[in-house]
């Protein structure tokens, strides 16, 4: 009689030969994704897949965002930088509807260096950093215009207010992208040496007054600036600058007293001699230097 064939013991777990066919496609993945890694992706092909699971399947909804900037696994995989661009522009029109006109976007070729980075990428840093810096120095620009313009505009209505109160003999009127600059000569507000506003020059500060309150919504800067002759042992002041800073300050107090600016917005310094708007060899050119100047700034200025 024939033996009985003992039975097969069956050991626990997953058969070995699946440990070795996982290898097997791990090995086969790493493969492909190095492939993948060092070809460059094909733009237009990819957005009429794309466009067109969209469109059958509804598989992906156009307008959203992919992760980050489509940098994946650190730093090694570089070729889906636009990645985010890509999916954004997947059927989505200008107005942001969703249509059948996809954005052209041009491939993205890269070369490995001689230390095994990418050429692309650092171009493609650089070429990030131009663009970014030139776009920087456009809004520079376009908000000095602004300003310009700004400060421009205030100047004519402040000008025409000036003729129509008829100062303009009184108060020069100049304007830069920070402020309109009014400028009142020293002798017609103050006697020699004194910070004291002369009874003549009351009328000029109330309709200049006026003028202020209607038009000076924004930072307003008084200065007052002298000629470099010395006033040592004239006079209860020591310096050019003491008297410089003090006609300043008569001047604010009497705006403050007589209008309803608010005091908050109005600073006052004394320059002394050492901003000069002409030769102080002469004596046209000291008078000239005795002067008060109002700055009016502008709503985009850098001191609103």
């Amino acid at each position: 009689m024939a033996k009985k064939k003992a039975a097969e013991e069956v050991k626990p777990g997953a058969p070995a030969w699946t440990a070795t066919f996982s290898d097997l496609m791990n090995l086969l993945l790493c493969f492909f994704v190095l492939l993948f890694s060092m070809s460059s992706v094909d733009a237009a092909k990819y957005e009429e897949v794309a466009k067109s699971f969209a469109e059958t399947f509804s598989v992906f909804q156009g307008g959203g965002n992919a992760i980050g900037d489509g940098v994946m696994v650190s730093n090694g995989v570089s070729q889906l930088n636009e990645l985010s661009q890509y999916f954004n522009s997947m059927g989505v029109s200008a107005s942001g509807k969703q249509d059948n006109e996809v954005e052209n976007t041009s491939d993205t070729h890269e070369e490995f260096d001689n230390n095994g980075g990418m050429e692309g990428e650092q171009d493609s840093t650089e070429s990030i950093a131009n663009t970014g810096s030139k776009e920087v120095q456009e809004a520079k620009e376009e908000l000095i215009e602004a300003q310009l313009k700004a400060s421009e505009e205030l100047a004519e209505k402040i000008e025409e207010a000036i003729a129509e109160s008829s100062l303009g003999r009184e108060i020069d009127i100049d304007y830069t992208s920070q402020y309109v600059l009014l400028t009142m000569n020293g002798s017609l507000l103050f006697n020699s040496g004194s910070a004291t506003i002369k009874d003549d020059a009351l009328p000029v500060l109330n309709k200049l007054g006026q003028i202020l309150e209607r038009y000076a919504n924004d930072t307003i800067e008084i200065e007052g600036h002298t000629d470099n002759v010395p006033i040592s042992g004239r006079g209860i002041f020591a310096s050019n600058d003491e008297l410089s800073g003090a006609r300043a300050l008569s001047v604010f107090h009497y705006l403050i007293d007589t209008t309803l600016l608010d005091p908050s917005k109005i600073k006052h310094s004394g320059r002394g001699e050492y901003v000069p708007i002409a030769d102080n060899s002469t004596p046209e050119g000291r008078a000239k230097n005795r002067r008060v100047e109002i700055k009016i700034y502008n709503e985009l200025s850098d001191a609103s």
